[in-house]
């Protein structure tokens, strides 16, 4: 089947996927890029959960101060080496997950942070990586981290975040 540049171009701007990659989930799924994209999404996953257990001793702290300066945010976002964390997609990644503490007050990172005897805790808001994304809900924080991971080739973690609010 012949695949369009067009259609690999827009397939690579919605994954941010490589163009082999883009060309042979297009093949695979005859054209269809919605296919494609789940595809794509599953390999990510893959990619992912083989790079889990790389050490992430490198990274960044992210600072977001919310308009008014009455709200703010810190990240400490890592990943395997300088040169991704000098990278504008890990910065701007680091600066979304400053804003998602910021707005949504998440009080762990993952379900496994919330200690045993906390039962009336719901994980889905709690947590930082089980969150909707606020720029695209239909996305939660994990999937923005495993995409960029997928993107990058490298393990990235939350390392730790701080949320302040003037008075409270």
């Amino acid at each position: 089947m012949e695949i369009s540049t067009q259609a690999i171009k827009e397939l690579r701007s919605k994954s941010g996927a490589g163009v082999m990659e883009c060309r042979s989930a297009l093949v695979v799924c005859e054209g269809d890029t919605e296919k494609a994209l789940v595809i794509l999404k599953e390999k990510g996953l893959l990619k992912a959960e083989k790079k889990s257990q790389r050490t992430t001793a490198q990274g960044l702290v992210e600072a977001y101060i919310h308009t008014g300066g009455r709200v703010g945010a810190m990240v400490e976002l890592n990943c395997e080496t300088d040169f991704v964390a000098r990278t504008d997609e890990f910065k701007v990644l680091a600066h979304f997950l400053a804003m998602q503490v910021a707005a949504l007050d998440p009080k762990y990172i993952a379900k496994e942070d919330i200690p045993a005897d906390a039962t009336d805790i719901d994980p889905q808001s709690a947590c930082l990586l089980l969150q909707p994304f606020i720029k695209d809900p239909t996305k939660t924080v994990k999937d923005l981290i495993v995409e960029t991971i997928a993107r990058t080739g490298e393990n990235i973690k939350v390392g730790r975040f701080a949320r302040f609010e003037l008075g409270a």
